[in-house]
């Protein structure tokens, strides 16, 4: 799930949707408007999954797609050689979700384990040890 917003809103630290990939913003720039055009903002963002950098250009008056992140607590069911299975401690339902990147919370996830995970456009990503 998404929400519109306006180029001119966003601000480093929020989140975006660039092509098609969830994006943390980590950069703004704006122009002022020019005899014939309107002001442009350059956001530079990374993405959440992939870690990927990824930059664009619009007019500050545009829309812009931005995630609902829906942040939940869980339990580490079991540990996979392929991801990790998660219990939402609210609704009780499980989840997989893949090894998170830093090896230093991979180490730590063991069965029995509380966590928070986020649920970004039906994906899911661990981000820390409770």
């Amino acid at each position: 799930m998404s929400k519109p917003a306006g180029v001119g809103s966003l601000r480093e630290g929020r989140y975006i949707i660039v092509d098609g990939e969830p994006c943390r913003i980590v950069g703004i720039t704006k122009s002022k408007p020019g005899k014939h055009g309107s002001a442009k903002a350059r956001i530079v963002a990374i993405g959440i999954f992939d870690g990927a950098k990824r930059s664009f250009v619009k007019p500050v008056d545009a829309n812009v797609e931005v995630p609902m992140i829906n942040k939940r607590s869980g339990q580490v069911f079991s540990v996979t050689s392929s991801g990790v299975q998660i219990m939402d401690l609210e609704t009780y339902e499980y989840l997989d979700a893949p090894f998170p990147e830093d090896e230093n919370l991979k180490a730590k996830l063991t069965s029995g384990v509380e966590i928070e995970y986020w649920q970004i456009l039906g994906r899911v990503k661990i981000v820390r040890i409770k």
